[in-house]
């Protein structure tokens, strides 16, 4: 018997089970922090200490997921261990995989070759990263195809359609084409800038000194917001890295959606419109947190606890994916970490952060100044709703996602909080009605896009941002 009500109502709805588990994203900030530490005992603040802190993140959630987690045994790998084909059988079907395969590196590396702004700033780390690792991922695919192709289920994926049609062979697919190079242009797109922003927020960290940080609370707010990035980034980029099936981290699907592509890719370079002068740079005749408060000292401590909070939020909704994260991609469902109380806590918190710490209503020059700012940044705010929903749009082409949703909408946190809140003061009968569990549920308000914004929206059209880092890591 249940002393809370909602403890029992939760017990028998039951949270959706999540693709991936806790403790694979705390093996990974556990290596993640280890890594810090001796980093900075020893003073390594390079960019190869940088790339071993991918390593010191990658490496514990490979192991607790095959060890523990065992995500290889999953029937959503698409691997029958149990069957294991003659290598003569696959021997045709591996080599017009590897037909495609190197024809999208091929793809890839061309695109990479004609964009000049790839050999430019942080971008040129990343490509000092490629050129070093091709010749071994080169290598290293031919066994790896030839491996995994006896125990796949189904081993004419996308890749292996690419190659047919490249090589006139009959029986592919223009959409498996389609879906496979969506996949790889989401690899390709976002691993090389996630790699370009790897070693400057890592050397920041380690190099911060620390009998300075704890006795000031603007700079310990600084250093925590930028370690809390870091372990972001590593997590992303790893993520980027692994995608593999026998670590259940293969994508599923990549957005099909023109929409979805226009609002993420408006957010990176070189695409991005909230850089340093570009049309939706809010900066502009603002200042940031630490002007404003900067006489009140009483407000030091706790503006900074809030802004190092949203960023712990911000972060702990990537490490929640472990090996999974990546933008426009289903690599399986996320339920657990913040993902229980919200289905989008990374897009709420960097929102809020991005307004608590420019304050954009408050202006350094003219009234005018500050109504542009606040305009602006609500624009901002405005692409990531739109963002939001275009990826809901794909994401609910899985049965999973639906199921969370729903549960999301009668069980989290943020949905219900916001609940109470728009019901203060109003009689149920006239803006709730009771769904067929029943919850209640309000329909028809005009605080609707508040309510898309922290996840509270009808089953049919729910909210989940499982999306990175991006004008605030390019700034």
């Amino acid at each position: 018997m249940y002393h809370d009500a909602e403890l029992g109502r939760i017990a028998a709805d039951p949270r959706p089970v999540s693709a991936v588990s806790t403790g694979a994203g705390v093996a990974g900030l556990m290596g993640v922090i280890a890594w810090i530490a001796v980093a900075r005992s020893a003073g390594m603040d390079g960019p190869y200490a940088a790339l071993l802190n991918l390593v010191a993140c990658g490496l514990p959630m490979i192991a607790w997921s095959l060890l523990v987690d065992k995500v290889h045994r999953r029937a959503s790998t698409g691997i029958d261990w149990k069957r294991r084909r003659p290598w003569r059988e696959m021997l045709d079907v591996s080599l017009v995989k590897l037909a495609g395969l190197f024809a999208t590196f091929a793809g890839i590396a061309l695109i990479y070759a004609t964009g000049r702004f790839y050999w430019q700033g942080n971008f040129a780390f990343a490509m000092w990263c490629f050129t070093r690792a091709a010749p071994v991922v080169l290598v290293l695919t031919v066994p790896y195809v030839l491996w995994l192709d006896r125990h796949l289920v189904e081993p004419k994926d996308g890749a292996w359609h690419l190659g047919a049609w490249l090589c006139g062979q009959p029986g592919w697919e223009a959409p498996a084409i389609q879906a496979h190079l969506r996949s790889w242009a989401v690899k390709g797109f976002f691993l090389a800038f996630m790699l370009a922003i790897v070693p400057p927020g890592f050397g920041d960290v380690v190099r911060r000194d620390a009998a300075g940080i704890w006795r000031d609370p603007v700079a310990l707010t600084g250093w925590l917001t930028t370690f809390m990035f870091t372990v972001d980034v590593a997590f992303a980029t790893v993520g980027y890295i692994l995608t593999f099936r026998p670590l259940d981290s293969h994508i599923r699907s990549a957005n099909p959606f023109a929409a979805a592509w226009a609002a993420a890719l408006i957010c990176y370079p070189p695409f991005i419109l909230m850089q340093e002068g570009g049309p939706l740079d809010y900066h502009p005749g603002t200042s940031d947190w630490v002007h404003w408060v900067s006489d009140h000292p009483l407000l030091w401590w706790p503006m900074g606890a809030v802004l190092v909070a949203l960023t712990g939020v911000y972060a702990w909704s990537t490490v929640a994916f472990g090996l999974r994260f990546s933008n426009l991609t289903n690599r399986g469902i996320v339920t657990h970490g913040p993902y229980a109380w919200s289905r989008h806590p990374a897009y709420l918190s960097k929102n809020l952060f991005w307004w608590l710490s420019t304050l954009p209503f408050l202006s350094l020059g003219s009234w005018l100044d500050a109504m542009r700012a606040t305009l602006i940044l609500a624009v901002v705010s405005g692409i990531y709703y739109w963002r939001a929903r275009t990826e809901e749009r794909h994401l609910l082409l899985d049965p999973d996602y639906g199921a969370y949703s729903a549960w999301i909408a009668r069980h989290g946190r943020v949905p219900r909080l916001l609940a109470r809140l728009r019901s203060f003061g109003r009689s149920a009968p006239h803006h709730q009605r009771c769904d067929e569990t029943g919850q209640r549920r309000d329909q028809g308000h005009p605080g609707r896009l508040l309510d898309i914004a922290v996840g509270r929206l009808d089953d049919r059209q729910p909210l989940q941002i499982d999306e990175r880092h991006d004008a605030a890591r390019s700034e």
